[in-house]
């Protein structure tokens, strides 16, 4: 069954956005709006649903800039802060829709948002807190409302996060290392989105060599970066030197698949 979808990234930039706070570097410093990165961050029109991955500290102004009103649920890739911080501003969607927002992910980032958020899971109901409804998952498939989800487990550095795989759409982000069984499910993508953090190696994220070496074996018709440093140069210089079928993503970019 062909399910359409249509990505919006909300955010395309790493855990300290572009520019960073007191950097006065080319990128930093530059005019091109394609070169200010938010924090990682992907809104996903799946079928009839409309899903967002990941809800860093720069979510409020991603909802804002992009006249989003409503999210059916949420996909979390893991439970680092540049992915999980602005979950309470679900407040507002609270509100204006009058329920929890269903949030996915596995029990080890369920455990760090009680931890972070304990408030919301306090015995006493302080008015006003985000009202989330948590729903267990792990790298098995699984549906939301009738709609197939694949996970994706890859590694970043030595944490094991998910990557998503909606039809013929594969998001991944966050990663240094995807095991062959991994490599399989992503096969067959038509369009693959994964991170590339700078051109020189890095511990927990693909540098660009290595990534086009990936995306050369998963073989999409195009594949997407995200998750960008200050150090992976201007955008318009990295649009130059892109292999054939890749190319780098900016916020605010769309593409259907």
């Amino acid at each position: 069954m062909n399910i359409p979808v249509k990505v919006t990234f909300l955010g395309t930039g790493t855990s300290l956005g572009v520019p960073i706070i007191g950097c006065d570097c080319p990128v930093c410093t530059s005019t091109d709006p394609r070169d200010n990165r938010l924090r990682t961050s992907a809104l996903i029109q799946y079928g009839h649903l409309t899903l967002l991955i990941d809800a860093g500290p720069d979510f409020r102004q991603q909802m804002i800039r992009n006249h989003i009103k409503n999210i059916d649920a949420i996909l979390l890739t893991h439970e680092h802060k540049d992915h999980v911080s602005g979950l309470d501003d679900i407040r507002a969607l609270n509100f204006l829709h009058h329920k929890a927002i269903d949030i996915y992910a596995e029990k080890r980032v369920h455990d760090s948002i009680r931890q972070d958020f304990a408030y919301v899971f306090s015995i006493i109901q302080y008015p006003g807190i985000p009202q989330m409804k948590l729903h267990l998952i792990d790298p098995d498939p699984f549906e939301i409302d009738g709609l197939p989800i694949v996970p994706i487990r890859v590694l970043h550095y030595k944490l094991p996060i998910l990557g998503f795989r909606f039809g013929d759409f594969t998001y991944i982000t966050d990663a240094n290392y995807i095991d062959q069984e991994q490599m399989e499910k992503i096969k067959g993508s038509k369009i693959l989105v994964i991170n590339a953090l700078r051109w020189e190696p890095h511990l927990s994220h693909y540098s660009f060599p290595e990534v086009f070496k990936i995306i050369q074996e998963i073989g999409p018709e195009k594949a997407y970066l995200t998750h960008l440093s200050h150090q992976a140069g201007m955008h318009q210089d990295l649009l130059k030197k892109m292999p054939d079928g890749i190319e780098v993503a900016y916020d605010g970019l769309q593409i259907e698949c």
